[in-house]
């Protein structure tokens, strides 16, 4: 199968392209960036930000597609620019987040509103553009519009949860393992009783093939997760132990926590998700989290973030109130 890949060359998109690659697709991906990363699969690219597609058309259609996945739609714009140069009849699948959900607006906003675990029958936020004036430049951010554009269009929309693994630029493991380079042998935490979803990158690379290869799955939501759901302080210790650490989590009270370390403590309600209908209408499994977590904490182990934030006198703080 020919596949376009919309921003292909990092984490969750450069994970989708190995595991097309490796089953023999053939890919074109799509970036605004002007390298293509040597330990990338022998894949075409095309240079070209979203909003100069229309002037690469007759590229796009000169590939001869016969599927395309966009893995960085944030907008309507960003989905619109998107469709209005693919060729039609293409297979359409476009990565999206639980953050559509109301429970996950709720936690944005310190108050409780469903039942966990999510499906995708539960029910969606009621406004939109969550990071409107929170994160600059992401004013227009929302996932629903994206979802409103694509799946109008006959597109399975993935739903996301956190996602980690290996080039995990948001480094979801770094509230521990910035800790751990440091040497700190006591990390001040909370409760840790939250509950959140998680899936392991090359599992939701996967998925994505499977939906490709699944035609039924056309005009669906998935939401795409691992099958249980560790609480924060469980997850936390799964770090540790990945790492080979017996470094100590030591309760403190939440008003004393760091900031990178507030979701350790009481959050208002639980981000549990199901995967069912996926598993059903795909037949997806996941992998042993405790051997994929490993893989990922050495993996960022290995390649710690280059500007390290070395400032724990908030921890120091947080343990002295014990």
């Amino acid at each position: 199968m020919k596949v376009i890949v919309i921003g292909g060359t990092r984490f969750i998109g450069r994970a989708i392209v190995e595991e097309l690659a490796s089953a023999g697709h053939e890919v074109l991906i799509v970036h605004r960036g002007v390298l293509e990363p040597d330990d990338l699969p022998p894949v075409r690219h095309l240079h070209a930000a979203r909003t100069e597609l229309a002037a690469h058309r007759d590229e796009l259609v000169a590939f001869q597609p016969e599927a395309a996945i966009d893995c960085r739609a944030l907008t309507r714009a960003d989905s619109e620019a998107a469709l209005d140069v693919l060729p039609g009849g293409l297979r359409l699948v476009v990565i999206s987040s639980i953050d559509v959900y109301r429970a996950f607006g709720a936690v944005n906003e310190d108050r409780e509103t469903d039942p966990v675990p999510l499906d995708e029958s539960s029910p969606v936020r009621s406004t939109r553009y969550p990071l409107r004036g929170v994160m600059p430049g992401m004013d227009e951010y929302d996932k629903l519009d994206v979802e409103d554009v694509y799946v109008a269009r006959g597109a399975t929309s993935v739903r996301l949860p956190m996602v980690y693994g290996e080039h995990d630029y948001q480094l979801r493991e770094e509230y521990i393992l910035r800790r751990l380079r440091a040497g700190r042998g006591r990390i001040p935490f909370g409760a840790g009783m939250w509950l959140h979803s998680v899936a392991y990158v090359r599992d939701v690379a996967r998925g994505v093939h499977l939906v490709l290869k699944t035609p039924d799955t056309a005009g669906h939501v998935l939401n795409l997760c691992e099958d249980r759901t560790y609480s924060m302080r469980m997850w936390s210790q799964m770090i540790l132990d990945a790492a080979g650490s017996d470094a100590e989590l030591v309760r403190v009270g939440d008003d004393a926590l760091p900031e990178d370390l507030k979701p350790t403590g009481t959050m208002s309600q639980h981000i549990a998700v199901s995967a069912h209908k996926a598993r059903s209408m795909l037949g997806w499994t996941t992998s042993d989290p405790a051997e994929s977590l490993q893989i990922s904490v050495r993996w960022h182990l290995a390649h710690p973030p280059p500007n390290p934030d070395l400032d724990f006198s908030a921890d120091d703080s947080a343990l002295a109130s014990v």
